[in-house]
């Protein structure tokens, strides 16, 4: 499958099978921390970069089959998913033939425009990402495209609350001495008590990104930031993920999907797929000798990623 992956691991959703809308990496951002890699294409242009009934095609496909436990349908993917034009329209199928919640993963950048918030309302939960509110972190951190302006973004997340009756789950990713100072948060802290969301997911660096400098934060100070961010802020960790399970056909091209959304280490293909290391391992090894992936050193863990050709 070209736009249908995992099922996948994730610390926030549980087991989803993810839906990617744009071609990889098809981006508004070029975050310094990006688990895909750098931007390739950094646009605001919305079109139907994909074929839609391609997606649902594929998605049909995929849930006649699903993962045992699955617990969403993710549109994210390898880029930002509301540059696709026909997202809406997505939903709306998705909402019609599946049973299975539907959540949208965004960096927030395109909320300010009516068109796309109108496009999510049918959504469950909504995803957003605000690292920041500090324009000058905001640089540096997210390298947005030349057109785009938080203060516009954070407009853009406080009118979306007024309208969207779903829930809001605001990711703050936090990386070293870039954006997890005392004034920062301060300011950040203020400004999600204005978009009101109903939970606030913080975490750090956690495999590695599109820049080498992009450090994690240490827990101690990732739990003190969760404090000072509010009560309805907590730190996402992975102890509370639970295993997935995958059919054992073509778990090849499963694990070669999956790595080419993010790096992963051997545990977490375990997590995700649902297969012991001894099932999965070899056929990681096949894949490295196919020159498919490639290990990367992080932080002292051993990761996975695909290598795009």
């Amino acid at each position: 499958m070209k736009y249908v992956y995992g099922p996948v691991m994730s610390r926030r959703l549980g087991i989803s099978l993810g839906i990617d809308l744009v071609p990889k990496k098809t981006c508004s951002f070029d975050c310094i921390y990006c688990q895909v890699g750098r931007t390739t294409n950094k646009t605001i242009k919305r079109e139907e970069y994909v074929p839609l009934e391609e997606i649902l095609r594929e998605v049909e496909e995929a849930l006649k089959n699903p993962p045992r436990g699955l617990d969403f349908l993710s549109i994210s993917g390898s880029g930002e998913p509301t540059l696709h034009s026909r997202i809406g329209e997505l939903l709306k199928e998705l909402r019609e033939r599946s049973p299975y919640p539907l959540a949208v993963i965004t960096n927030s950048s395109l909320l300010f425009m009516d068109e796309v918030k109108e496009a999510l309302l049918l959504a469950d939960v909504i995803l957003p990402s605000l690292d920041t509110a500090n324009p000058s972190v905001f640089e540096t951190l997210n390298r947005p495209h030349p057109e785009l302006k938080l203060e516009e973004i954070i407009r853009g997340l406080k009118d979306f609350r007024k309208v969207f009756k779903g829930k809001i789950w605001l990711e703050v990713l936090l990386c070293r001495g870039i954006n997890d100072n005392p004034p920062d948060i301060a300011l950040l802290r203020e400004v999600i008590y204005q978009i009101d969301p109903d939970l606030v997911h913080v975490h750090t660096v956690s495999r590695p990104g599109a820049e080498e400098y992009a450090y994690p934060v240490p827990e101690q100070r990732l739990k003190a930031i969760v404090s000072e961010l509010g009560p309805k802020a907590f730190l996402v960790s992975a102890s509370s993920q639970k295993k997935g399970s995958s059919p054992r056909e073509d778990l090849e091209e499963r694990i070669l999907r999956i790595l080419n959304t993010r790096p992963l280490t051997l545990e977490d293909l375990v997590m995700s797929l649902g297969f012991e290391e001894g099932e999965i391992l070899p056929l990681i090894e096949k894949l490295v000798q196919k020159g498919k992936i490639r290990s990367r050193l992080f932080h002292h863990r051993l990761y996975y990623e695909a290598l795009t050709k």
